[in-house]
């Protein structure tokens, strides 16, 4: 499973120039841990995290801006990270969020909860949503063998054209805990191609 499955987005970001008391009343009303610092290109340059920001109260910087309060270098994990690597480094050096970015651009937080949910998200779960899903679109008249495995999901069964197995493919990739998804056309595979 991959950073990409688990991240939660869209993301709520400051920027340096950002009051620190607007950073804290965003981290307290919606729960969070930290908030990435970003530039003018949505690039990650600080994060400000709860003690950042109960320190900067503490220390009567809680007027200034987020700046004089944000950490930095920043930790940041890549969308392709596989979720084992981020929970080592979630555990390794306490951080209870990271920043998600691709090309350098934040596009994504994973947070220590989106981590818990990826290793509650067990194979059966994710296969029972992949058949709803399916249901969905095909209708239950359509015959599909669904297996998962380390969370990737194979799917067999026959499907109209390209077209047809590519839809799958990307509506499958939508479920939370789907890794790689393989989508074999049973007509064409009996069919010799």
């Amino acid at each position: 499973m991959r950073v990409r499955d688990v991240m939660s987005r869209p993301v709520v970001s400051v920027r340096r120039e950002t009051p620190v008391s607007e950073a804290v009343s965003l981290l307290t009303t919606h729960g969070f841990a930290a908030l990435p610092v970003v530039d003018d290109r949505e690039r990650v340059i600080g994060i400000v995290s709860e003690a950042d920001a109960m320190g900067a109260l503490e220390s009567r910087k809680g007027s200034s801006v987020v700046e004089v309060a944000m950490s930095t270098p920043v930790e940041v994990v890549e969308p392709t990270t596989e979720v084992s690597e981020v929970v080592k480094a979630a555990l390794d050096h306490h951080r209870r969020s990271l920043p998600v970015v691709a090309a350098g651009v934040l596009v994504g937080m994973v947070s220590r909860s989106d981590l818990l949910r990826a290793f509650a998200l067990n194979e059966g779960v994710i296969e029972a949503r992949v058949y709803s899903l399916l249901d969905d679109y095909a209708g239950s008249h359509r015959g599909w063998d669904v297996e998962v495995a380390d969370s990737t999901v194979t799917v067999r069964g026959a499907c109209a054209d390209e077209a047809e197995r590519r839809v799958v493919t990307a509506m499958i990739r939508t479920i939370p805990g789907a890794g790689d998804v393989r989508v074999v056309d049973t007509a064409r595979a009996g069919a010799g191609e």
